[in-house]
């Protein structure tokens, strides 16, 4: 039987468990961009704890995203040596880390937002440069792998979308021409670095004529034929999407198993996992072997630590999202949190 807390191998890299801790924003940065010591002593905890993964907080491609206000980004002067002390202080638990990077909007000196239909093939150009420069920026600092933002509505999950790309060159129109600008990046950046590179990716999503399941199982399959290493199956409007009362019914669970089935890489499940035993019942009920979790490490980055002491152990995140809401890093409303 699987069990979250196996010693596995994910790729070439060695896990303590089977639970993959994912970011999303970093409230906690100084306005200058700096890691501070809450930053390190935040994921030391989740290092020490019997994580298998971690996944950093977004980094912002783009220092005027939508969401740089709330997130890292690879541009200010001392990001190498500060993510450099991050990562060995995590290595020193033998725990593995990746980097999140994405953004979400195409702003071009006086336009803003530019749509995925709109951008020129310079444009495009300069979007893979900038992700590449990136890519070997996190590269040097030590980080074992990349998580490139496909999913959620970030800007390159529209650009590989029906439902946004209607472009009538080499980069619209068929699932291959959709994905080639990422391909294109993804083969250069292999190429230039030593990094493990990881997509999270909608499993589908709610709009008109928008990517299917079907659909995404091709894209995975390009995704590992060019190069990926593995993948996170997420949905458009995660985490929000998982509250207390839906945390039952994940479609995530039937969707991520169907891709698992046609590729050869590994595959996180992306969120929604409350409980030890959840988790279990989910590893050895299906053929999933990993599973992610972001908000249970906000409410409480050490919380795998009692879990492997009691053995039955529930997170005491409420799933109220406000740490999502109000763009942190932080619980709010810890007083509110269920008794473990």
């Amino acid at each position: 039987m699987k069990d979250l807390f196996d010693y596995c191998e994910f790729g070439d890299l060695k896990l303590n468990s089977r639970i993959v801790r994912t970011g999303l924003w970093e409230s906690e940065r100084e306005k200058s961009g700096n890691l501070t010591p809450e930053i390190y002593n935040r994921y030391e905890n989740i290092a020490a704890s019997g994580v298998g993964l971690i996944i950093t907080e977004l980094i912002s491609l783009y220092p005027r995203d939508a969401f740089s206000k709330w997130s890292h980004t690879t541009h200010y002067t001392q990001f190498v040596r500060e993510a450099k002390d991050l990562t060995d202080l995590v290595h020193v638990y033998d725990v593995p880390i990746f980097a999140q990077l994405g953004f979400v909007r195409y702003n071009k000196k006086a336009e803003q937002d530019i749509s995925v239909n709109d951008i020129s093939i310079e444009d495009i150009r300069k979007i893979q440069t900038d992700m590449i420069v990136a890519a070997q920026k996190i590269d040097f600092a030590g980080f074992d792998g990349i998580q490139l933002g496909l999913g959620n509505y970030y800007f390159l999950s529209r650009f590989i979308n029906p439902s946004f790309n209607s472009r009538d060159d080499k980069y619209g129109g068929s699932t291959l021409n959709r994905l080639r600008m990422v391909l294109e990046m993804i083969k250069v950046i292999k190429e230039n670095t030593n990094l493990h590179i990881n997509c999270r990716l909608n499993a589908f999503d709610s709009s008109t004529n928008g990517m299917t399941l079907e659909e995404t199982i091709e894209v995975a399959k390009l995704l590992e034929k060019f190069g990926v290493d593995s993948l996170q199956i997420t949905r458009p409007r995660s985490p929000q999407f998982f509250t207390r009362e839906n945390k039952d019914k994940n479609p995530l669970i039937d969707a991520t198993s169907k891709i698992i089935e046609n590729i050869n890489i590994p595959v996180i499940l992306g969120g929604g996992a409350t409980s030890q035993k959840q988790i279990n019942d989910i590893l050895n009920e299906t053929d999933i072997d990993f599973i992610s979790m972001q908000r249970p490490f906000v409410a409480d980055p050490s919380f795998l630590v009692d879990w492997q002491i009691e053995g039955d152990g529930v997170s005491r995140c409420i799933a109220c999202n406000n740490c999502n809401w109000k763009k942190t890093s932080t619980c709010f409303i810890k007083s509110c949190s269920i008794d473990k």
